[in-house]
């Protein structure tokens, strides 16, 4: 009972976050040089992590698809698999989890650190906002992160797909990437990058979350920090589950 109390307790809380957030949004002027230096921070430092991880996802899934076809003489639908697969799940959800737990934990050590040390007080003190300085940049700049390392995570994806099909099942380069084209189509991609949209606000908004209710010292800034990383990954899953749901029901 407790659980669930706290549990309803911290969406609520994220909840109140996310309104006084979409608030200040509407507020000129916003924070835009601090918005560019967690661009770069949240975004540009997580390429390299978003193209390994996509190209050998790509890979893998080609070869299993191959293996799994090859005894009903199917495999010439691998590179269709593939496509359909990345752009729609993996590579949303693969791109959000791994760069959610590398700059999510990094957002929440750094607020926590200022909870701790009442950096935060000090900023209230001034008569300054600190959902305003610390926590609309940073989901501006998840928001607009996430779907651009989706897009390169689905174009490195295929890639690693249509090499595997064109090594492993024998296919042309101009067949697989045919095939893979014919079978995306323009609502593939919006559900993919929708989906997107809201791992990233869902990452910034977590994580400073736990980052400005930390309590404890260096050490509550560590347990912080951890949970930031757990709470980020269950909450993307279940989002995505929701979201498919109903963009499903959308492009249907």
């Amino acid at each position: 009972m407790n659980g669930l109390i706290a549990f309803f307790e911290a969406l609520g809380e994220i909840s109140i976050l996310a309104w006084r957030t979409l608030r200040e949004l509407f507020r000129p002027p916003v924070e835009w040089r601090l918005t560019i230096a967690q661009l770069e921070q949240g975004g540009v430092d997580s390429w390299s992590i978003t193209l390994l991880t996509a190209v050998f996802t790509g890979m893998v899934m080609a070869t299993q698809f191959a293996v799994g076809l090859k005894p009903f003489g199917a495999t010439m639908y691998t590179g269709k698999l593939v496509g359909i697969g990345i752009v729609r799940e993996l590579g949303p959800v693969l791109t959000s989890l791994l760069v959610g737990g590398r700059v999510g934990a990094g957002f929440t050590a750094e607020i926590g650190s200022m909870a701790v040390t009442e950096q935060i007080d000090a900023i209230r003190a001034l008569g300054a906002d600190p959902v305003r300085k610390l926590v609309l940049p940073r989901v501006i700049a998840m928001t607009i992160a996430i779907p651009l390392l989706t897009v390169m995570a689905d174009v490195v994806g295929c890639a690693g797909g249509v090499l595997i099909t064109v090594i492993q099942v024998g296919m042309t380069l101009k067949f697989s990437v045919q095939t893979m084209l014919e079978a995306m189509l323009v609502s593939d991609v919006i559900h993919g990058l929708i989906k997107s949209l809201f791992f990233g606000s869902i990452i910034a908004l977590v994580s400073c979350w736990n980052g400005m209710r930390t309590q404890g010292g260096t050490e509550g800034v560590g347990r912080a920090t951890t949970a930031s990383v757990v709470y980020i990954s269950v909450t993307i899953l279940v989002a995505d589950f929701i979201l498919t749901q109903v963009l499903t029901a959308v492009y249907a």
